[in-house]
């Protein structure tokens, strides 16, 4: 995960693109509301595909340490 980083002093923690202030979670907002690659890279010319490919490894290798809660049965 050498294109993203966290650093406490940046935006209280969150994972963002090395270099920037650009979050994770904020490229996976836009691709999730159907802003696509192209877009993104227009709007923001000092991200890479490479960069835009990083955040989405990082959320799917985050997701396989989700926590799994057993759900309630009323009886």
């Amino acid at each position: 995960m050498e294109k993203i980083t966290v650093n406490p002093k940046i935006l209280g923690g969150k994972p963002i693109i090395k270099g920037t202030r650009i979050t994770v979670e904020f490229i996976l907002e836009l691709l999730a509301s159907d802003v696509s690659e192209e877009e993104i890279l227009k709007d923001y010319p000092h991200l890479t595909q490479e960069d835009i490919q990083a955040c989405l490894r990082y959320a799917a290798r985050s997701c396989k340490n989700e926590i799994y809660l057993e759900l309630e049965t009323n009886q």
